[in-house]
């Protein structure tokens, strides 16, 4: 015999609703009664008075249990579809580009005819321009308020290096000695051949620097100048806080590098890196022939000339010792007399172009009595400096 069992009679009040006296009526037929205030419920039985309610148990427990799991569920699904249903507020949109100017930093250097270094002139001495345009300078430094230097010295250590490599090491430590002022300058040290190997990381440590030029001691089997370039611009000096600065001793052509010149001149462009280069091809232990001290004769020595003056540095060959001093030190004192001039382009469009940059005098006689020099350009593309 099949037996029909009746559908048991729900009723679900909030506990506002259950202090009303007009709601026993209603809980008297019902079979089960909830009052609800999430995130539990209680379950009461008809035959309960108002007042003992919330003490007694419902005559089907595991009826009004499964139940009570149904309604807390179906709560659930409801406010999850409401939230889903109202328009969320979009994140907006990373508009920091649209608003963000970027600038460009030059470090300039003043002489006179002969060489000369020139201090003491002021932000009302220049007029920059890019592509012909003036533009907006937003910053001046001199001697007196010049940010630190942070600078690489790469030496070479290929084949050809080989009878020289002592002269190199103490070549190396002693422009170390001479561009580092304690507590404030930092040096790293990174060789070339076949291979790039930073031997120090920055430091004003300069035991940390004669050991790391001490562990030097053979060479490779190739010359990897630009690559040597790239890998110490991008990753060593891209976000260090200062004036950033590569001295290259070399005596010979790249022959090895994955980069080109055009590369080794556009990453240190981007990274703001000023380049000097120190050839050490003639002189010392022999000449090569045909190469006098001192002068540029080769391809090599044309690339290395055109990598140094096209990121505000300046080429340097040397014929024996005495030269070589008088090339540290120069480079020293120009580090110490520079300019630094930051300005913000008018055209702030990433559009990968070369910019052409000129430093002008705003003074006529300047113009006429001194030079200035300073990188030559740079090419519009988006990059990531501190």
């Amino acid at each position: 015999m099949l037996v029909v069992k009746p559908v048991p009679r729900i009723l679900t009040l909030s506990p506002d609703q259950m202090a009303e006296p007009k709601v026993m009526k209603d809980v008297a037929e019902a079979d089960i009664c909830y009052t609800l205030s999430l995130p539990w419920a209680t379950s009461i039985n008809k035959d309960a008075s108002y007042s003992g309610l919330q003490h007694l148990a419902p005559r089907n427990m595991k009826f009004a249990f499964r139940h009570f799991l149904i309604f807390v569920l179906v709560v659930i699904v409801i406010s999850v579809t409401e939230g889903y249903g109202q328009v969320p507020t979009p994140t907006p949109p990373d508009d920091t580009d649209a608003v963000k100017t970027f600038e460009v930093r030059l470090p300039v250097t003043v002489t006179r005819k002969k060489n000369e270094l020139i201090s003491g002139l002021t932000r009302g001495d220049f007029v920059v321009l890019e592509d012909g345009v003036p533009q907006e300078v937003t910053f001046f430094s001199d001697e007196r308020s010049n940010p630190p230097v942070f600078v690489g010295v790469l030496m070479d250590t290929s084949p050809s290096t080989k009878g020289k490599l002592g002269f190199s090491k103490e070549a190396a430590k002693n422009f170390i000695y001479t561009v580092t002022r304690l507590r404030k300058d930092k040096a790293a040290f990174m060789t070339f051949d076949h291979e790039v190997t930073l031997l120090q990381d920055f430091t004003d440590k300069l035991d940390l620097l004669d050991r790391a030029v001490d562990k030097v001691n053979k060479t490779g089997s190739q010359t990897s100048l630009y690559d040597a370039v790239w890998q110490f611009s991008d990753e060593k000096l891209r976000n260090v806080p200062g004036r950033r600065v590569i001295v290259i001793i070399t005596d010979g052509d790249d022959t090895f590098s994955r980069a080109e010149l055009r590369d080794a001149i556009d990453i240190a462009q981007r990274t703001e890196t000023t380049i000097f280069g120190i050839s050490t091809k003639a002189g010392f232990l022999g000449t090569v022939p045909g190469v006098e001290a001192g002068t540029v004769k080769d391809k090599g020595d044309k690339f290395l000339t055109q990598l140094c003056e096209e990121t505000g540095g300046q080429a340097f060959f040397t014929g024996d010792m005495l030269e070589l001093e008088r090339a540290f030190k120069r480079i020293s004192e120009e580090l110490r007399s520079q300019y630094i001039i930051t300005y913000r382009p008018a055209n702030q469009n990433y559009d990968g172009r070369d910019r052409k940059i000129e430093v002008r005098f705003t003074d006529g006689q300047k113009t006429k009595d001194y030079n200035i020099r300073t990188k030559s350009s740079y090419r519009a593309i988006r990059d990531s400096l501190r």
